[in-house]
């Protein structure tokens, strides 16, 4: 089997991301990044990227100058074998080793190893986690992922929402969060009030800012330690993602502060040795990576494995499509211990039609898909209807 086409497809939803001072549930993101690879035998594979569609798509495009290092994922794996995973992300690794050992050129190369474990798994007629080489579950626990919303009032109605839609874990994240200690503490204590004592919540409080022309969050780290200490009163089950990335130091400040509170991050870091820097050095309870953005599904293995010799917890960061949270539900079957997969509810219909069958939430948990490689299929006529690129 020979690849004979890498596509780096972009899909426009329509709609720019909403003001986070609303209080309905957020559209979503605006552009959306596919890849599709095609073999000589008719098999697919198929994969979402959170990254910046139009910069990934050059990365994939881009023309041959001859020189190994400044190279594009296209040059390097048409006419490759498909099933040659380890030796073709070395191989990517390398042709774009000067401008794209992480962000987009990592992200793309994230998702192209996603697709390649996707055609693997329709070449063997097995879903990924056979080919990963355990399944410790049939279904993992959601949450559902969604924006603070600004007043308490908003807070608990959101909150029984999800209670009705059958979710029994919630993270509130982003939006109005991180610029008033009080104002924060108050959201948080109107969730807990009405989701009672057997829900599971979560907060990601979001390192940057959602404004232009203000895009920085500059809480010290004792205000971030004061309220380390008010979520744990509040039973909260991780603070997530409040720091820089590269703020390992800090990470581990508040974490020394933690007795039942875990610290959470990874869903920006990529490659093995981040996200042991994040646990062995930042103290971080639960491990996030992104497989569309950390390395893939090969580099996902290697972090799953990492946290299950360390005893901390790693759930997926899978706010995307379908895609992504079928790739991260063979990931959470092959950990010995998986706890949550996020669950994007957002209403953009784009988000979460793309596939069939669609995956879905069944009393409060979601289902390992069983089909062959990722388990779902793209619906290509919802991929011309919004192709721009």
């Amino acid at each position: 089997m020979i690849i004979t086409d890498v596509e780096a497809i972009v899909l426009d939803t329509g709609k720019n991301y909403p003001n986070p001072a609303d209080a309905g549930e957020a559209h979503g993101v605006r552009f959306v990044s596919l890849v599709k690879i095609s073999t000589d035998e008719g098999i697919v594979g198929w994969s979402d990227v959170e990254t910046q569609p139009h910069v990934g798509k050059a990365i994939v495009d881009a023309p041959s100058g001859g020189a190994i290092g400044f190279e594009s994922i296209r040059a390097a794996l048409v006419g490759e074998d498909p099933l040659e995973r380890e030796r073709l992300w070395q191989k990517m690794y390398r042709f774009l080793a000067y401008y794209g050992r992480a962000g987009a050129g990592m992200q793309m190369i994230s998702g192209v190893d996603i697709a390649l474990w996707d055609i693997a798994g329709k070449a063997a007629s097995q879903p990924i986690h056979k080919l990963l080489g355990a399944k410790y579950r049939d279904r993992v626990k959601g949450y559902a992922s969604t924006l603070f919303r600004p007043t308490p009032d908003q807070m608990k109605e959101a909150v029984a929402g999800y209670l009705a839609q059958g979710f029994r874990a919630i993270k509130f994240g982003w939006g109005v969060f991180g610029y008033d200690l009080a104002l924060d503490i108050a959201l948080v204590r109107a969730a807990r009030e009405e989701a009672g004592s057997g829900v599971d919540l979560m907060v990601d409080a979001g390192w940057y800012g959602t404004k232009p022309n203000a895009p920085f969050k500059e809480r010290p780290i004792k205000d971030w330690i004061r309220l380390a200490s008010a979520l744990e009163e509040l039973d909260v089950f991780w603070l997530e993602d409040f720091l820089h990335p590269d703020n390992v130091a800090g990470y581990r400040a508040v974490a020394d502060h933690c007795a039942t509170l875990r610290i959470a991050a990874g869903e920006q870091a990529a490659g093995h040795d981040e996200f042991v820097r994040l646990a062995t050095d930042g103290g971080v309870d639960v491990l996030q990576p992104d497989l569309s953005r950390c390395g893939g599904l090969t580099v996902g293995r290697q972090i799953a494995d990492f946290a299950a010799r360390r005893q901390i917890e790693c759930v997926p960061h899978a706010w995307l499509t379908d895609l992504l949270k079928a790739a991260s539900l063979h990931l959470d079957a092959y950990l010995p211990h998986a706890p949550y997969l996020e669950y994007n509810v957002s209403s953009a219909s784009l988000l979460t039609n793309l596939c069939a069958p669609r995956i879905e939430l069944t009393d409060g948990f979601i289902p390992v898909p069983t089909g062959p490689g990722l388990g779902v299929e793209v619906d290509e006529a919802m991929v011309r209807r919004y192709r721009v690129a």
